[in-house]
């Protein structure tokens, strides 16, 4: 009877752990494909933003020597990324211990907040409805909310084609590379799904907004380009494998990410736009202007195919795919 027992409770803890790990990311997964990020909510992402843009203001007015910026970023990482967990995996223990239901939706609602895959159709949507009522100017306008690029003069080809670079760019670093680091943190005892995912959310915000090569974030940036290739670069490659396979034509896509991807500076976006651009029959990249200044990106995948609406809302389903294939993997192991 005691060995009865003693199954028993640990089938029960089997399924607790089950529970409590599977639950959010389900849930999480639901809310961001059902309702995204609500209008008027504080979201994480804001209260990183708020925290970098403090914290390199004073450092610019702190620090003039570039080895010190350089040091300056460096720890404005390490206490962005951990700082992140920390608070994600201090809020779930906390509403946890006030009830298990209100921590479960604190969890999942967190994860929520680092899936974009709904602000990505809707900021897809935002531009092609007004393409699709002839509104060029409108869509231009609506793609500068979006891109970095200036968009007053693009054409409706150029106007597509930066639509389905910011969805390919972005499905890595906004969709799967958060789930991948939900989806580790839910098989680490302790630790959980929304902690890692908080600590990736914010080494991609910290690339976002100061991890460029140019000044003035050459060197306070240096350290959130670095940390951020380094955490995509795993996922991003799961991500072109997953594609490849759902394509059915596995070496195919291989063979041209193998062939393209490279050229782009980027160690991850351009594995991910060419693996897209591959499995769709499209090509991206060309001349970008910035600020009146013409930049060239390299030329990823074959022109095959015009890049169109449809080619673009292929291009969400296939990262929705991509996000379940995940998801149901997981769950199943």
């Amino acid at each position: 009877m005691l060995a009865v027992g003693k199954q028993h409770r640990g089938q029960r803890q089997a399924l607790s752990f089950d529970f409590f790990h599977v639950a959010p990311l389900s849930i999480a997964a639901l809310l961001d494909y059902l309702i995204g990020d609500p209008w008027g909510w504080l979201h994480p992402v804001q209260v990183m933003g708020w925290v970098i843009d403090r914290y390199t203001k004073l450092a610019f007015w702190a620090f003039k020597r570039p080895i010190s910026l350089r040091l300056a970023g460096v720890v404005l990482t390490i206490l962005l990324t951990v700082g992140s967990g920390m608070a994600g995996l201090c809020m779930v223990a906390i509403t946890r211990s006030i009830h298990p239901a209100f921590g479960l939706m604190t969890e999942s609602i967190l994860l929520a907040s680092c899936f974009a895959g709904r602000s990505l159709r809707s900021a897809a949507e935002d531009v092609l409805q007004p393409l699709a009522a002839g509104d060029l100017d409108r869509a231009r306008s609506q793609l500068k909310l979006y891109v970095g690029r200036d968009t007053e003069n693009l054409s409706v080809s150029e106007v597509l084609r930066a639509v389905l670079e910011t969805v390919t760019e972005n499905a890595t670093d906004g969709v799967m590379a958060p789930l991948f680091y939900a989806l580790l943190g839910a098989f680490i005892p302790m630790v959980g799904s929304a902690p890692l995912a908080l600590f990736y959310k914010a080494a991609s915000t910290l690339d976002s907004m100061v991890g460029y090569r140019d000044a003035p974030y050459t060197e306070i940036g240096w350290c959130s380009a670095k940390a951020d290739d380094f955490l995509t670069w795993l996922p991003c490659r799961l991500t072109v494998l997953t594609l490849a396979i759902v394509s059915r034509n596995t070496r195919e896509v291989w063979r041209i990410c193998r062939r393209d991807a490279a050229k782009d500076p980027s160690p991850n976006s351009g594995w991910s736009e060419c693996a897209y651009a591959a499995v769709l029959g499209v090509q991206v990249g060309g001349t970008n202007f910035y600020r009146g200044v013409a930049k060239h990106k390299p030329l990823l995948g074959d022109a095959m195919q015009p890049i169109t609406p449809d080619r673009i809302r292929k291009a969400l389903q296939l990262t929705r795919l991509c996000f379940l294939i995940w998801l149901g993997a997981a769950l199943l192991a």
